[in-house]
C-alpha cells in the first residue's frame, strides 16, 4: 500500500457515527442531563465534525463519585502487578487502534499525519507503558533508629495514591498531554476525571472505549466535556472529593484553578505558558541550528508550549541565519493532514487565528521588519475557510515590544542579534516565564556554562524536544508548579506515610 493510501486509510479510520463526542462516566457513554451541546468544527476548513455535550455540576458530581467509588472498590484492591498489566494493555490497545486515534486527533486539530503519527499517538501509548514500568520498581526509604531502652525501631515509608485526580488537558497535543497525566495517575493507583479542551474532545472520548475493552473497572477513567468558568472545568476544580488537580495551559487559567484548589487545600501540578528563547552562537553547527529552530519555531503550527518565539543570534552569523531560516519557512507546505507532503497544518480555531493575526498586525505597528509571512495564508478550495496563517519571521523589534514579550502560540518568531555571551543570557532570561530554552554551540565549556544560567525547567543544547520520559519536566517562574516525568510524576500522584515499628 502506498504512503498516500495509508494516510487516507487513517483519515477514514473514525467512522461518521463516532464523530459525536460523549461523556464517559462510570464506564458508560452518556450525553448527560444539561441538554446543552456545541459544534465541534475542524480547523482545516471549518466543517462540522460532530456535536459535544456540555457537562454541568450533575455530570461532574457523578464522575467524581464514580472515581471515588472505584478507589474504594475493585481498583483500590488491585495489586501493583494487576494494575500495571492493565495499563500495558491500554498501551497495546492504543497501538492496535492507531488509525482511529490518528484520525480523531487530526480531525480535531488539523495537524499533519506525519507529525501525529510519529509523536502524538506513539507517545500516548508510551506514557502508559513507561509509568507502568516505573511503578513496578518504585522503592521507598527505610531508617533504623536507636531508642532509649536500646531495643531500637525501624521506620519505613508507604507510598499511597493521592485519590481522585482532576486532569484538565490542552488542545495542542490533546492525547499526548492528557495521557502524560492519566498514565502516572493510574499507575500510582489513583482514579481520574478528565476535562479535555473543548476544542479537542475526540481522543479523550475514544480512550473510554479502550478502557472498557481492556477491562478497567468502572469509574477509574472518566471524561466530562465542557468549558472553564461556569462549566465543567470550574465545577471539577471546586468539587470537594477531588484530591489533586493537574493542568496544562495558559498561566491566567492556572491562576484561576489555583484559587479554586485552595478551597480544601488540594495540591496542584501546572505546566503553564512560555515565551521560550533560543541562543545561537557563532561557533554552532549552522545546519543543525537551522534544522532544530525550524522545528522549535514552526512545528505543530507553532502551537507547542516548548516552542521558540525569541531567537538570539550572535552577530557574525546573524544575516546568514535569518536568510536560511527564511528559506526554510518559505519551504513549508501547508495542506490537508492526510497528504504526506504536508508539514504545516492550521491553527486550532478561528478564534485563535484572530488572536495570532492580531499579533502579526501589532508587530508591524511596533516597527518590525517582516522577513517572511506576516498574514493569513491563501489556501485553495474549501481550505480557504480554515484557520490558516503564514509562518512568519520578524527582525528589528525593540526588547520591550509586546510581540517579543507576550506568548503568541503561533508559527512565528523574532530574531535579534547579540554581541556577548552575557548579553545573550540576560536577554534570554528577561521574561516572567521560564519553561524551556535551546542553546546552539559547539563549545563544550560554553554549553555547560550557559545552560546552567538559563532560568528554565528544560534547557536543550544542540537539540530541541529531545525527551527522556524519566527526566524532570516543568517550568520555572510563571511557567508552572511542580515536575512531571519518571519518579517526579509519582511524587505528585502519591502521598508518603511513615510507619514506625518499635522493636
Amino acid at each position: 500500500m502506498s504512503v498516500q493510501a495509508l494516510h487516507r486509510r487513517a483519515y477514514l479510520g473514525l467512522d461518521t457515527a463516532r464523530r459525536d463526542a460523549a461523556h464517559f462516566i462510570d464506564g458508560a457513554f452518556t450525553q448527560g442531563t444539561t441538554g446543552k451541546n456545541w459544534e465541534n468544527r475542524t480547523p482545516l476548513d471549518n466543517s462540522l465534525i460532530g456535536r459535544v455535550p456540555e457537562g454541568g455540576r450533575a455530570e461532574i458530581d457523578a464522575a467524581v463519585r464514580a472515581a471515588k467509588a472505584a478507589l474504594d472498590g475493585p481498583w483500590g484492591r488491585m495489586t501493583v502487578a494487576e494494575r500495571t498489566d492493565l495499563l500495558s494493555a491500554v498501551a497495546d490497545e492504543i497501538n492496535a487502534r492507531f488509525d482511529e486515534f490518528l484520525a480523531a486527533e487530526c480531525l480535531d486539530t488539523g495537524k499533519p499525519y506525519g507529525l501525529a503519527s510519529h509523536i502524538d499517538i506513539p507517545r500516548a501509548a508510551a506514557n502508559f507503558k513507561m509509568f507502568a514500568d516505573t511503578v513496578k520498581t518504585l522503592s521507598t526509604e527505610t531508617f533504623v533508629m536507636p531508642t532509649p531502652d536500646g531495643a531500637g525501631a525501624i521506620n519505613y515509608a508507604l507510598r499511597r495514591p493521592k485519590g481522585v485526580i482532576a486532569v484538565i488537558s490542552p488542545w495542542n497535543l490533546p492525547l499526548l498531554l492528557m495521557t502524560w497525566k492519566v498514565g502516572p495517575a493510574l499507575a500510582c493507583g489513583n482514579t481520574v476525571v478528565v476535562k479535555p479542551s473543548e476544542e479537542t474532545p475526540l481522543t479523550a472520548t475514544l480512550l473510554g472505549e479502550v478502557m472498557n475493552k481492556v477491562g478497567a473497572p468502572k469509574g477509574v477513567y472518566n471524561v466530562v466535556h465542557g468549558f472553564g468558568p461556569g462549566s465543567a472545568g470550574e465545577f471539577l476544580t471546586q468539587h470537594p472529593l477531588v484530591n489533586g488537580v493537574t493542568f496544562t495551559g495558559e498561566t491566567r487559567t492556572g491562576e484561576a484553578i489555583m484559587r479554586q484548589a485552595a478551597l480544601g487545600v488540594r495540591q496542584v501540578s501546572f505546566e503553564l505558558g512560555g515565551k521560550n528563547p533560543a541562543i545561537v552562537f557563532a561557533d554552532c553547527d549552522l545546519d543543525k541550528a537551522i534544522e532544530g529552530t525550524m522545528r522549535s519555531a514552526f512545528a505543530n503550527c507553532g502551537q507547542v508550549c516548548l516552542g521558540t518565539e525569541r531567537i538570539y543570534v550572535e552577530r557574525p552569523i546573524f544575516d546568514a541565519f535569518v536568510a536560511r531560516l527564511k528559506a526554510g519557512a518559505e519551504g513549508l507546505r501547508l495542506g490537508r493532514p492526510e497528504d504526506p507532503s504536508t508539514n504545516l497544518g492550521p491553527l486550532i480555531s478561528q478564534e485563535h487565528r484572530t488572536k495570532v493575526l492580531s499579533y502579526y498586525r501589532k508587530a508591524i505597528e511596533e516597527g518590525a521588519t517582516v522577513v517572511t509571512g506576516g498574514g493569513a495564508a491563501d489556501m485553495p478550495g474549501d481550505l480557504a475557510q480554515g484557520a490558516w496563517v503564514q509562518p512568519t519571521i520578524w527582525t528589528g523589534l525593540t526588547d520591550d515590544a509586546s510581540v517579543v514579550n507576550e506568548e503568541i502560540f503561533g508559527p512565528c518568531c523574532h530574531i535579534r542579534p547579540f554581541d556577548t555571551e552575557g548579553e545573550a543570557i540576560r536577554l534570554a532570561n528577561a521574561t516572567p516565564y521560564g519553561l524551556a530554552a535551546a542553546v546552539w554551540t559547539e563549545n563544550l565549556s560554553r554549553a555547560h556554562r550557559v545552560a546552567a544560567q538559563m532560568d528554565v525547567g528544560v534547557c536543550w543544547v544542540n537539540s530541541w524536544f529531545l525527551r527522556d520520559l524519566r527526566t524532570a519536566f516543568g517550568g520555572a517562574k510563571q511557567s508552572g508548579i511542580g515536575r512531571e516525568g519518571g519518579l517526579h510524576s509519582l511524587e505528585f500522584y502519591t502521598e508518603l506515610s511513615n510507619v514506625c515499628i518499635k522493636l
